[in-house]
């Protein structure tokens, strides 16, 4: 079973379109190993995001928003951590 990614955010923030943005560069890019994206509204000031229940971003203890980059990176290390990320690969 492919794995289930969840976007929690705050729709009074109207952080939807942030976290739709982030679906779709998960989706792109992660097209054979994630199973769906969720985008679920959440609490006030709520931004997070996880990976089959466990968290791999909080806007709050990463002190802010995530870049593509970073997401990718993250999932791509819990999920699958041989996969190439090209230009988005960490930079030695």
């Amino acid at each position: 079973m492919k794995p289930r990614v969840e976007i929690r955010y705050c729709s009074l923030c109207r952080w939807l379109l942030r976290s739709a943005w982030l679906a779709q560069e998960i989706l792109s890019t992660f097209t054979d190993e994630v199973g769906e994206v969720a985008l679920i509204p959440g609490e006030k000031g709520q931004f997070q995001i996880l990976v089959d229940g466990q968290l791999i971003w909080c806007r709050v203890l990463d002190e802010g928003f995530p870049e593509a980059k970073e997401i990718k990176q993250r999932l791509r290390d819990h999920i699958a951590p041989q996969f190439d990320l090209g230009h988005s690969e960490r930079k030695s």
